[in-house]
């Protein structure tokens, strides 16, 4: 398999540092609120690397964080007036349920900034102690100068870096002995979570985190480091700097950025009324349609996304589902026996379908081969085609869906009186301020393709 390493700007053979063995870290959402569908696409294009990996015979051990201490995370606890942990507990249980919707997988590890304070204090002492980082008024800061090779990621050349550039400005600018260097502790501020520190009460810097989470659960080094190419500078960058300045060693073989998520051909944002959550999302597709769509674009492409476009995955999404609803038939109904001509042609499928993804993860191709492939089996698979080959044709189209995370069970159809049951149930718990089931149940709906609209006089569904 060959990835494309930030690295190095070049398609690179991909070999484990352990042999059947892969350790990937992926950084992951800050939990203030629901994730968003921006955080959606690392979320798939990586689950479906391992996923991948995993199909190869791969041991993978799949590590991606939760954020939970955040000056977004304080700022939305002070404004309800509740502890933090209050929000960043919440907001990751249901970014799990979202993921699951996505059918992301749980990560091997799923570690928490704030559960492993320690081992973030332990780098920032031998840093210190190598003389890259030094305390000043209770304020921890990295000797960016000191790293020689710091830009070697994004290839941003020090001296060219205006002290200007709000990505590493901190506060204390002038406390600093360089405008470039950037925090590794922070001091108390109230109202504010702390943990006790040699330098006094304080918490980690952002950067710092991730540092520490990947060489606990995977090692000094890792195989391959992932998330979006927003993330490049300064967040890897500096994850590089301080890893390699502590540990003595490199940090990640293989660097892999999935390019951004456009909405209707513009940068989302909230201020321009385009941002959505995938819960949002999802009262309007069903999500295995959006995983569908994000897989749809090779991941280090933009990706625009419309309702044009989303649509078109659906019907291409319908294409598959109704083509392994009909080879189910003809496996439970054909008579015993194979065709050799018709299993070569399926062998030769799976062989260009792993040659795509061979080909830096390449999932635009790999959907293209299964669409290949269905037209050959709906061309070639008929009631009179033996039972094994049969099997063996809808064997070959699950196990690949099943690669790209595609579920390939059709969802039985609501009867109208089912969903008017559910809508009434939802109603009932809204009444009873239970909210957490009406929402349960609307996004059970959604998730079957049923879209609800709360109006004055009641509520109204239709069908997606």
């Amino acid at each position: 398999m060959k990835i494309y390493n930030t690295l190095t700007r070049t398609k690179e053979e991909f070999v484990p540092i352990n042999e059947g063995k892969v350790g990937i870290y992926v950084c992951g959402p800050t939990v203030y609120d629901f994730i968003h569908i921006g955080n959606a696409r690392p979320m798939i294009v990586f689950d479906t690397l391992r996923r991948y990996l995993e199909y190869k015979g791969y041991e993978v051990n799949f590590v991606s964080n939760f954020t939970d201490v955040d000056d977004k995370i304080i700022k939305r606890a002070n404004e309800q007036g509740v502890d933090s942990k209050v929000i960043s507990e919440k907001y990751i249980e249901e970014a799990k349920k979202d993921m699951a919707s996505m059918n992301v997988r749980e990560a091997t590890t799923h570690p928490k900034a704030t559960e492993e304070i320690p081992d973030m204090i332990e780098m920032i002492r031998i840093l210190i102690d190598k003389d890259y980082a030094y305390e000043v008024n209770g304020t921890v800061y990295f000797r960016t100068r000191k790293f020689k090779e710091y830009g070697k990621l994004s290839k941003k050349n020090i001296d060219d870096l205006r002290s200007g550039n709000r990505d590493l400005l901190v506060s204390g600018e002038d406390e600093k002995e360089d405008s470039l260097d950037f925090v590794l502790w922070k001091p108390k501020k109230e109202g504010e979570p702390s943990w006790e520190s040699p330098w006094g009460e304080g918490r980690p810097g952002w950067h710092l985190e991730c540092s520490v989470m990947s060489k606990k659960y995977i090692g000094d080094v890792i195989d391959i480091h992932a998330g979006g190419e927003d993330l490049i500078f300064p967040h890897h960058e500096n994850e590089i700097a301080q890893s390699e300045a502590a540990n003595g060693t490199e940090f990640a073989r293989y660097w892999m950025h999935n390019g951004f998520l456009k909405i209707n051909n513009e940068k989302m944002s909230k201020s321009l009324g385009n941002f959505f959550t995938v819960r949002e999302i999802a009262d309007k597709y069903p999500l295995q349609v959006i995983r569908f769509f994000m897989l749809s674009a090779h991941y280090r492409s933009p990706l625009n996304f419309s309702a044009d476009l989303v649509e078109s995955s659906k019907n291409g999404l319908d294409r598959i589902l109704t083509a392994v609803d009909k080879l189910r038939g003809f496996a439970n109904n054909a008579n015993n026996g194979s065709d050799a001509a018709i299993e070569k042609e399926l062998a030769a499928y799976e062989d260009k379908f792993d040659a795509a993804m061979d080909d830096d993860l390449n999932t635009a191709d790999a959907i293209s081969v299964i669409f290949e492939l269905v037209k050959f089996a709906n061309v070639n698979i008929t009631a009179d085609t033996p039972k094994d080959t049969a099997v063996k044709a809808l064997s070959v189209i699950e196990k690949l869906c099943d690669v790209l995370g595609i579920i390939t069970e059709k969802e039985e159809e609501l009867l109208d009186s089912d969903i008017e049951a559910l809508i009434n149930e939802r109603q009932e718990a809204r009444k009873a301020k239970n909210f957490a089931r009406a929402d349960e149940i609307r996004n059970m709906l959604s998730d079957m393709g049923i879209i609800l609209e709360d109006t004055r006089e009641g509520v109204k569904w239709k069908r997606a």
